[in-house]
């Protein structure tokens, strides 16, 4: 090492992230302790600083080393600091630093409500952040931010917000093109307008009754969980969308074009079934779709009703992966579903489904359906079923159980048993 011209030295150097790593080359020899200073990204995982009980001595111990590196572009914190210290370190790094992650631990404590917010309110002097992470974050009141033009990513796992907070808060970030909010509890109904948004990941904590109205012109990925209200009006790039409420109902879903739609996956305890046909007759072209809902009905849980088997594959023509639960699968069982088969009616693109099954109910039917996919889907290359723990005592388990065998023995190189 000591024959290595300073240029190289400090490229090596400059590659390490981990803080006590830093530390330690530091108390190497002059030279290495020279060259740290190029280093650009600092890492200060949850146990840097186990043995310090008093966190402004720890503040002290982070100032002083990122005030010795001459443009820190990358700032991750996870171990325990004060909103004043983070504004000390802050003030010291906003003009170079791109990237900041903080795990904030505002949550629990009663201290947390007067000091949390002041920590969100330090981050607005880094106008210059590309991107931003928080975890454990109390944003009850707006923060105090102006503007950040170059962000592009901002991601918030686990969260206390209040709508106002959350809005205000991303009318400061305009520019997005990736949003992350995960596991946050709080949000009744949020309104969000990103022009350059193209990925999306909303997760609402509580009772799955949120209202959400996204207007994202770019957006190409959309996944969201806990809303009973969605609406998208403008979608014309978005190809894949997820929808899921493991809480509540979902009551409505507005999207104005999902010709582009690749990818759908639809998920819940219940959807209102006028929900539930809206997004499958606007996405005729998605390619993957899986679906896993339990009931139907605006408030009482209700059965699926009917759905043709010919229908719904004409619906959909470029299907080529089914996944495909309990109830849906339910559905397409019925007994007036296979009467209408015209000569030369096939499944052009499937070539995989999996079903899980977890009823003996209506077994005949669903023994037809299964041998409906392997005929007519000309394509087919994998069928998977899922048998779960059957609810019922009764024999007729135990046959249907046996006709699955039987039907896997029949079509070995097609279909698999979990």
């Amino acid at each position: 090492m000591d024959s290595l011209p300073d240029a190289i030295l400090q490229y090596i150097l400059s590659n390490l992230t981990e803080a006590k790593d830093v530390a330690s080359c530091n108390c190497v020899s002059k030279r290495w302790k020279e060259s740290t200073d190029s280093v650009k990204s600092i890492k200060f995982p949850r146990n840097s600083f186990e043995n310090i009980s008093d966190v402004t001595a720890s503040d002290a111990i982070v100032l002083k080393m990122i005030s010795s590196f001459h443009r820190l572009e990358e700032l991750v914190l996870y171990s325990p600091f004060t909103s004043k210290g983070l504004a000390s370190w802050l003030t010291h790094v906003c003009r170079s630093l791109k990237l900041l992650e903080l795990r904030m631990d505002n949550l629990a404590s009663e201290e947390a409500l007067v000091e949390g917010p002041l920590k969100l309110d330090c981050i607005g002097v880094v106008k210059g952040l590309e991107t931003l992470k928080l975890w454990g974050v109390l944003m009850m009141s707006p923060p105090k931010w102006d503007l950040f033009p170059n962000l592009r990513c901002l991601e918030i796992v686990g969260a206390r917000m209040d709508d106002n907070a959350l809005g205000s808060a991303l009318r400061a970030c305009p520019n997005l093109s990736s949003l992350l909010l995960l596991a946050c509890e709080g949000i009744k109904s949020i309104s969000i307008s990103l022009p350059f948004l193209e990925h999306c990941k909303l997760d609402f904590y509580g009772q799955g009754n949120t209202l959400l109205s996204l207007t994202a012109p770019r957006i190409v990925s959309l996944d969201v969980q806990g809303c009973s209200w969605i609406s998208v009006p403008e979608t014309s790039f978005l190809k894949n969308l997820s929808i899921a409420n493991v809480s509540g109902r979902v009551y409505m879903v507005q999207f104005r074009n999902l010709s582009s739609l690749e990818a759908l996956s639809v998920r819940g305890v219940q959807w209102c079934w006028d929900a539930l046909t809206t997004i499958l007759e606007q996405a005729r072209d998605v390619k993957h779709l899986f679906m896993k809902v339990e009931f139907t009905g605006n408030e009482a849980l209700q059965p699926f009703p009917e759905i043709d088997f010919v229908e719904f594959f004409k619906n959909h023509p470029k299907l080529q992966k089914f996944d495909i639960h309990g109830a849906m699968f339910a559905a397409l069982c019925q007994k007036n579903s296979l009467k209408k088969l015209e000569t030369g009616f096939a499944i052009q693109c499937l070539e995989e489904v999996v079903i899980t099954v977890r009823s003996p109910l209506n077994a005949e039917q669903k023994m037809n359906t299964l041998e409906s996919l392997v005929r007519y889907a000309k394509g087919l290359k994998r069928m998977v079923i899922r048998v779960l723990r059957m609810k019922s005592n009764h024999s007729s388990a135990d046959d249907f159980c046996d006709d699955i065998c039987k039907f896997h023995h029949m079509n070995k190189h097609l279909v698999h048993i979990e």
